[in-house]
């Protein structure tokens, strides 16, 4: 439980926010938001439930986010996303913002699958097995330090809207990728890209040398990582063999950190703004399972009354650490605010900015192209 405040700066009651029914949360959320509005702006990421989203100033993935902070000059930006978003936004922000996280339990299972002492050990031994030069290249889901390990070694970051870009790109710099920490977004745009199976690898920390020979390591074209998002993962090929099935006229559309399987089984395939456009596009009366998190395919059905939108899974695929950030614990990060006690601010070192800047500088210049 956070820790709430009990008292205002005139030692009279105050109500917290345990104590709110939500009705009451989201109207003083209004209120504040009104308040603060010279002061503060709100990010959310598409994942967010449609509470937080009513409140966000600005919507998107990860890159729009990324693209958008820079312009921003309003003292704090509260970050309605999980930590390694907002600390992204913390470096492409100045000294004199702050970047505020409502929960800093609010994670990637993803971003936890590497770390900046498992990335070193298999850079050591995959720059000692082969002579080949090798561009690291991680996706934007990672902490900081892994981003600055890469802008240490020349490579970038990438997003699913640019992962191809920052591929083709980083191919262009080397003969191999070490592609971490999402193997099935890696996998997914490198065989578009053309580029064999058989020349990708996997890259697993919990073996001994990552379970590859120096043999497989030389013949590899990309090293993938073992990661992925657990709520893509729950996608299946079954399930768009039934919708195929059952309902042949629908098309399915899916992200790609989705397996390799469930991809080629879809019609199409993308970033969640490709998605999200593609529906907008479509002609009224088509029908559409996608396969990406519940919150946006639900928001993305009661836009398009028109169409006929489902989860390609049966299951709730929920992004359940995205879904930490509730209005109350927005609430109570917009009355620290206007108390003049921010919470949960996130900071980047300046050493490890300096390197991970590289690296999300490379990926925007790579993105204007």
């Amino acid at each position: 439980m956070i820790n709430l405040m009990k008292s205002s700066p005139d030692h009279s009651p105050v109500i917290t926010e345990d104590e709110l029914s939500d009705e009451e949360v989201l109207t003083e959320l209004k209120l504040l938001k009104e308040k603060l509005q010279h002061e503060v702006i709100i990010l959310g990421h598409h994942y967010q439930q449609d509470d937080i989203i009513s409140f966000a100033d600005m919507t998107g993935d990860s890159l729009g986010l990324a693209q958008k902070v820079s312009q921003i000059n309003k003292p704090y930006i509260v970050f309605c996303g999980v930590h390694f978003m907002a600390e992204t936004a913390d470096m492409l922000t100045s000294a004199n913002q702050q970047v505020i996280l409502p929960d800093l339990n609010a994670g990637c299972s993803m971003a936890d699958m590497a770390n900046r002492a498992d990335i070193e050990r298999c850079w050591h031994y995959l720059t000692e097995v082969t002579k080949q030069k090798i561009v690291p290249i991680t996706y934007v889901n990672c902490a900081a330090d892994l981003k600055a390990f890469v802008g240490k070694h020349g490579g970038s970051i990438c997003t699913s809207s640019n992962a191809k870009k920052v591929i083709t790109w980083g191919l262009s710099q080397g003969e191999k990728l070490l592609f971490f920490p999402d193997q099935h977004l890696g996998r997914n745009s490198c065989y578009e890209l053309g580029i064999s199976l058989d020349d990708m690898v996997v890259y697993d920390p919990k073996k001994l040398f990552g379970g590859l020979t120096p043999k497989e390591v030389e013949k590899a074209k990309v090293i993938l990582w073992y990661g992925y998002c657990s709520v893509h993962k729950g996608f299946t090929k079954e399930q768009v063999d039934l919708v195929k099935k059952n309902n042949p006229e629908t098309k399915v559309i899916v992200h790609p950190e989705c397996t390799f399987e469930v991809v080629q089984a879809s019609d199409f395939n993308g970033s969640t703004s490709y998605i999200i456009n593609t529906i907008e596009k479509a002609p009224s009366g088509t029908s559409w399972a996608i396969g990406t998190e519940i919150n946006l395919i639900n928001r993305l059905a009661k836009a398009h009354p028109d169409k006929h939108i489902i989860s390609l899974s049966p299951f709730q695929c929920l992004c359940t650490t995205m879904y930490r950030v509730r209005p109350r614990w927005l609430l109570h990060s917009m009355r620290c605010i206007e108390n003049g006690k921010p919470i949960n601010v996130i900071q980047v070192t300046d050493e490890i900015k300096k390197d991970a800047l590289k690296a999300i500088n490379t990926m925007l210049e790579i993105s204007k192209e």
